[in-house]
């Protein structure tokens, strides 16, 4: 499992303005973080920063002891890997088996070894049965377990996840979250979804206007009204922290 690291991270669009001013992130190896904020903060962003998408103008991306170059890109994406918002943008082969075995085949691994890795990441994720099936021909929630799937297979020590509960069920929503809190690898979770946010991640971080104004632990974070109306966050409708912490 490795760390991420920024310090310093600053990017703006050509007209000068602002998306990251000085971002100064750590998640430790194995942590579980939710990145939290309104639109337009820039955790897109960021999480685009950490695969080399992007290029900050200033600081350092660290991931474990190996900063982020264009000498060490490959490893980076090997080492992180990206699960997008919308699966579909992830699974682009005619069988769930091929979108699983693309990235390790990219990375030399060939015939009875890439086989196994196949079947090991989708055993991981409980959905082994769907090797031979077409990826649009499954649910939400296959498809979000599958993409993960494709990450795990090129054996990925930290998951960047976009809005992971997009378009699930409340079912779908579950079992996410029992995959990934069964998990060893280090987890930043992007999304807006924060009863998800508090009952995966033990620690959040939100950003607003390219910087990160707070970071602690989930709880207590949801539970600061104050912060939460700063920064347009917003609980749904009859969820009151006060009542997990009476549990």
């Amino acid at each position: 499992m490795s760390t991420i690291e920024t310090k310093g991270l600053r990017f703006a669009y050509p007209d000068g303005t602002a998306v990251l001013d000085g971002v100064d992130l750590m998640v430790g190896a194995g942590e579980r973080v939710a990145l939290l904020g309104p639109n337009g903060a820039g955790k897109t962003t960021l999480i685009l920063h950490l695969i080399g998408v992007l290029q900050g103008s200033e600081g350092t991306i660290r991931i474990g002891e190996t900063e982020l170059t264009e000498e060490t890109l490959d490893e980076v994406r090997r080492r992180v890997g990206l699960v997008f918002q919308d699966p579909d943008d992830q699974l682009f082969m005619p069988t769930v088996g091929q979108d699983v075995a693309f990235g390790p085949a990219n990375f030399g691994l060939k015939d009875g070894s890439l086989a196994e890795r196949v079947i090991w990441a989708l055993r991981a994720v409980g959905e082994e049965a769907l090797a031979d099936r077409a990826p649009h021909h499954l649910s939400g929630g296959e498809r979000r377990r599958v993409a993960i799937a494709t990450v795990l297979a090129v054996e990925s020590e930290i998951l960047v996840l976009d809005e992971p509960t997009s378009n699930l069920d409340p079912a779908g929503r579950r079992e996410l979250v029992a995959l990934l809190s069964g998990l060893p690898a280090t987890q930043l979770v992007v999304t807006h979804d924060l009863p998800f946010a508090l009952e995966l991640c033990p620690r959040a971080v939100v950003m607003d206007q390219g910087k990160i104004v707070a970071d602690g632990d989930t709880l207590d974070l949801l539970s600061d009204r104050t912060l939460m109306t700063r920064h347009r966050l917003e609980l749904p409708y009859g969820f009151d922290p006060a009542n997990i912490r009476r549990l």
